[in-house]
């Protein structure tokens, strides 16, 4: 029963258990003494066993039944691209359920992957299904982390909103995925902005908005300069240091100048970024 249990973060179901040799009224004994713990018909967590995010979500998509992933919410929290508490668990499958206790909605062509070896819905997806409820900021912001945590690219979720083009909030992903919605995603780059507005250097015209192939942090145009900001978390591996080299090549190519600034050269040394920044950028009158 541990080895079942330890393959599914804790969690076993009735019919695996059966399966695995035990008859229904040794299940209900151990149901009884406490070494199973019930959390939806048919599904039980091991006792003895601290109960963990990644189980109370293995426990909804086994509550399930074939086919099902943990969708909305509770999936773009396990993706790592919403913040926060942890929500509630949603489950999508193919077909209908009601299940006490949670939320069920029924789905049959969704884009799925295995995350923590939980199935949820891939990252595109979640994207998709959560648009109409994340604000402009907050949806920026979960499409930055899908990019940076999975190489969530455009053209995935493109291809799922091509299925059903005006579902709620299509349109509002489809502007922040073109980089139509402006906003300061981290912050690294809340500071930078804060620095150009408070030493009234304009501000830029594009944030992260694809320039050729890449998108980038920040592009003045009108003056032909592109500015990278870097922050370790996002520009620790070896894609993200050839994504970072192709970004300068192709501003150069297009005749910018390109700039790259750190938390350090923001936060401890703003002096010689901004006289850096005056090189190039006039101030404001």
């Amino acid at each position: 029963m541990a080895e079942i249990a330890s393959r599914a973060q804790g969690v076993v179901t009735r019919r695996q258990l059966l399966r695995a040799g035990l008859s229904n009224r040794q299940i209900d004994e151990r149901v009884k003494d406490g070494s199973l713990l019930r959390i939806y018909h048919g599904v039980y967590r091991v006792g003895h066993r601290a109960p963990s995010v990644e189980a109370t979500y293995m426990a909804a998509v086994l509550a399930g039944g074939h086919g099902t992933l943990l969708c909305g919410a509770a999936a773009a929290y396990l993706l790592g691209i919403l913040k926060g508490s942890p929500p509630e668990p949603e489950i999508v499958s193919p077909r209908r359920r009601r299940i006490a206790g949670l939320r069920t909605r029924q789905a049959n062509r969704t884009h799925k992957t295995l995350w923590r070896g939980i199935p949820v819905t891939s990252p595109a997806q979640t994207l998709v299904d959560l648009a109409a409820d994340l604000s402009e900021e907050d949806l920026a912001r979960a499409c930055h982390e899908a990019g940076v945590r999975h190489h969530t690219r455009p053209s995935q979720v493109k291809a799922i909103l091509a299925r059903r083009p005006n579902r709620p909030g299509a349109a509002k992903l489809r502007a922040v995925m073109s980089g139509d919605v402006n906003v300061a995603l981290s912050k690294l780059e809340r500071g930078f902005h804060h620095l150009i507005e408070s030493n009234h250097l304009p501000p830029p015209r594009e944030t992260n908005r694809p320039a050729g192939s890449k998108r980038v942090d920040c592009r003045w145009p009108q003056y032909r300069l592109t500015v990278e900001l870097d922050s370790y978390r996002f520009h620790n591996s070896r894609h993200s240091w050839e994504q970072d080299r192709a970004r300068e090549r192709e501003a150069r190519a297009r005749g910018d100048d390109f700039r790259r600034y750190t938390w350090k050269d923001l936060f401890e040394y703003p002096e010689r970024t901004l006289a850096d920044l005056r090189t190039i950028l006039p101030i404001r009158g």
